[in-house]
């Protein structure tokens, strides 16, 4: 059972120190997304000719429309930027605890975070951070900070397997019992991988599955790839009396191969139509690529203000467009490199593998 819930409060002078902190990175509300890619990496990965001058990539036209749909919209904007190819994720400084909503809790080190859905019967959290240590001093603490007790953690929903956001699930399960979720085939990985601070396998998870408790259930959906088995989370919340439905993209960074990027453009247009189905009108996610950070300080300075992850359902939609049109352009230099590849000449192994990129 969890305690009441109450409001995270911060002093101004804490919470401007904070945003002071966000500006030096460039990630402060008011300063725009992402530092929006610099037109060299707006080229894309192949963006040099046969002479060595720069050129548009086969795949900036559909960059190009989903800035145009993004406009100067912060969220989607950021987003687009974010899904730049060679794009390089921030690492900002991590944020207090806040609740975005009556029943969800925000918790994060800045570039990678956790949510934890607060019932009366107990919390699910979704991810876990990166590590046990993260797990005692930033999960256990923040819970704490907020009114909620780490103890009640009845399961952690992993939407993928990589550590990042797994890594505290083994130390939760040690300490409070915790039961962990996965889907098989990145229980397999997990496995495969042996990461540290891995948890034993434990519950699978199914597409579409419903997760209970306390009276609120959270649908699990399959979304690969990301990773062959991430899932998505859409959940129920609720703020100032008022309720809303949550999305959570479950791994935003694209693969790299021609089939992974048609997978996952594939998981990009069923989980829009799956929103759609839910009426989902608040977008969240795991890593700072859709404004997040800047919105926490937004809401945690504006308490009784509008709150900026409710973007409504049009404006849901339209960040799964910015999202496929993005996946679009990626598509469209992954088959150019490949096209290049295969008219060339016969080369040593490492030159012919050059057409694929690996992921940072």
């Amino acid at each position: 059972m969890t305690s009441a819930p109450h409001r995270h409060d911060l002093t101004g002078r804490l919470s401007r120190r904070r945003l002071a902190r966000l500006a030096v990175l460039g990630l402060a509300a008011g300063t725009g997304s992402l530092g929006l890619a610099s037109s060299a990496t707006a080229t894309g990965r192949h963006g040099l000719d046969s002479g060595g001058g720069k050129r548009p990539g086969e795949g900036q036209v559909h960059y190009d429309r989903a800035r145009a749909l993004a406009g100067d919209d912060p969220v989607l904007s950021t987003l687009a930027a974010s899904l730049m190819p060679d794009f390089e994720f921030p690492r900002p400084p991590a944020p207090e605890p806040l609740k975005l909503f009556d029943n969800l809790a925000f918790l994060s080190t800045g570039w990678v975070s956790a949510m934890a859905v607060l019932t009366d019967d107990g919390i699910i959290l979704i991810d876990a951070l990166t590590s046990a240590a993260e797990a005692e001093t930033v999960l256990v603490p923040g819970l704490r900070a907020l009114g909620a007790d780490p103890q009640a953690i009845k399961y952690v929903v992993a939407t993928h397997g990589h550590h990042d956001h797994f890594g505290g699930a083994k130390y939760l399960s040690d300490h409070f019992g915790t039961r962990v979720l996965m889907t098989p085939t990145d229980w397999d990985l997990v496995e495969r991988t042996g990461p540290a601070d891995s948890p034993s396998r434990d519950l699978e998870i199914a597409d579409g599955q419903r997760l209970t408790l306390g009276g609120t259930t959270i649908r699990l959906h399959r979304t690969p790839g990301h990773t062959s088995g991430t899932v998505s989370p859409i959940i129920p919340v609720r703020a100032n009396g008022a309720c809303h439905t949550a999305m959570l993209w479950g791994g935003t960074n694209p693969p790299e191969t021609l089939p992974e990027l048609h997978t996952y453009r594939r998981s990009v247009r069923s989980f829009r139509a799956r929103m759609r189905q839910a009426d989902v009108d608040v977008e969240l996610s795991n890593h700072p690529n859709d404004y997040g950070l800047q919105r926490v300080e937004q809401l945690r300075e504006r308490p009784e203000g509008p709150n900026p992850f409710v973007l409504g359902r049009a404006r849901t939609q339209r960040y799964m467009q910015v999202l496929d049109l993005m996946l679009q352009g990626r598509i469209a230099d992954a088959e150019a490199a490949g096209a290049r590849g295969a008219s060339s000449t016969r080369g040593s192994a490492a030159s012919r593998g050059a057409a694929v990129h690996g992921c940072c």
